[in-house]
């Protein structure tokens, strides 16, 4: 099956979860999955939240930023990949000057 987030309408969500300014995504939902393209601008958020009925992958296509992972703050950067695994908790922040960009995976499990 074949997904063409160019022909995907852009959703805009103002705080997602709780966070700074808005995260715009391209996405396919289905009874399985939540795939998204997403872009956090400079300065914005994904509010800190729990994954209890799934996990999540999140690949940085652009960009840097930080994620907040159950106790720990890790860094991220384009071409690293950051695992939230059901039952545990993460929120993503761009804090560079440039658009964070990435692509995202939550499988319902």
């Amino acid at each position: 099956m074949l997904i063409d987030f160019d022909k995907i309408e852009e959703t805009i969500i103002a705080n997602f979860y709780g966070g700074e300014k808005n995260t715009v995504a391209k996405m396919f939902v289905d009874d399985m999955n939540r795939i998204m393209c997403s872009k956090l601008e400079p300065g914005a958020s994904i509010g800190y939240h729990q994954h209890e009925n799934g996990s999540e992958v999140i690949y940085i296509l652009a960009g840097n930023g930080i994620c907040l992972y159950d106790d720990a703050k890790e860094k991220i950067k384009a071409g690293q990949c950051h695992y939230c695994p059901k039952g545990h908790s993460h929120s993503l922040i761009n804090d560079g000057d440039t658009d964070l960009i990435f692509f995202a995976v939550v499988p319902q499990q």
